[in-house]
């Protein structure tokens, strides 16, 4: 099931972002953030099932149709966090949920456990604590970083010399998604340049982190967030693939409902039947007191 949305431009401060927006003006007010190299269309089949919400989906700075961080500028998790909170003060909204997927979960996380109050309910998506790196690997890793900082100036963005192959590297990217959601990623983020069709998200957003947070500091995060969590996990994704162990050792520590549901990490994507289990979930979720 699909629907019409709204398509809305947030003047920000620093940047402009664009958004769809679905459901009643009444409805309770969510922020949603889609994943790393995704766009705002990751919602398309979910958002409409969610009941009672009106709910803003982000394009993220420098994905989809918002635009890209200044020349100099960079793509740290941490300012995507200011981003969403430049957001609802545009919105003028006090008080929001979150819906994340992936690293818009992350995001999500880490505003509600630096401003817990501005966040009333976390629905997260096959994500929960950004990637760690303990202190004495720091110094290689920003070498690493610069290194490739200087490389990405030489590079030039691929064009694919039709759609439908843009479509299918989306499908076969480093986390696969099913036809019918590499195609909702495509509408939003292909654009047509000479010699064929380049996705429009900015070429920086490939290069690594400069700095990660540690393992204490990222759980100082999710130990502080004070509004009710629900988490899905997908049985096919992300954290029960390579970041198992990472990952039950985080959520024994967390106070976190999790519900493990079938399909990959885009299962609220990749069909419908995987968007209404994942919709069945956040609607008790949401209207539940």
């Amino acid at each position: 099931m699909t629907s019409n949305c709204e398509e809305l431009r947030l003047r920000l401060p620093h940047i402009e972002l664009a958004a769809q927006v679905y459901g009643p003006q009444e409805g309770k007010p969510v922020i949603a953030l889609h994943g790393w190299l995704d766009n705002a269309a990751t919602y398309a089949r979910l958002a409409p099932q969610l009941q009672g919400l009106r709910i803003v989906a982000l394009d993220f700075a420098g994905h989809g149709l918002s635009e890209h961080r200044p020349a100099g500028g960079s793509y740290a998790i941490l300012d995507y966090v200011y981003d969403v909170l430049q957001a609802a003060e545009f919105l003028q909204w006090d008080k929001f949920s979150v819906i994340g997927h992936s690293m818009g979960a992350i995001v999500g996380l880490l505003l509600a456990g630096g401003l817990p109050e501005r966040i009333e309910r976390l629905a997260l998506i096959d994500g929960v604590t950004p990637h760690t790196l303990e202190a004495e690997g720091a110094p290689e890793r920003f070498g690493d970083a610069l290194n490739a900082q200087l490389r990405l100036a030489k590079k030039r963005k691929t064009v694919h010399p039709e759609f439908r192959r843009a479509v299918e590297m989306r499908m076969n990217g480093m986390t696969s998604v099913s036809l019918e959601a590499a195609q909702f990623l495509a509408a939003r983020g292909l654009l047509e340049v000479p010699g064929g069709y380049s996705w429009s998200t900015d070429s920086r957003l490939t290069l690594p982190s400069k700095l990660l947070l540690t393992h204490a500091q990222a759980m100082a995060f999710a130990k502080r967030v004070a509004c009710p969590v629900s988490l899905v996990v997908a049985e096919q994704g992300i954290l029960l693939g390579k970041a198992k162990a990472g990952y039950e050792k985080v959520i024994r520590e967390l106070d976190f409902a999790v519900t493990t549901l079938p399909g990959g990490h885009h299962l609220h994507l990749d069909d419908e039947a995987g968007a209404r289990l994942v919709a069945d979930c956040f609607n008790r979720f949401m209207q539940s007191s």
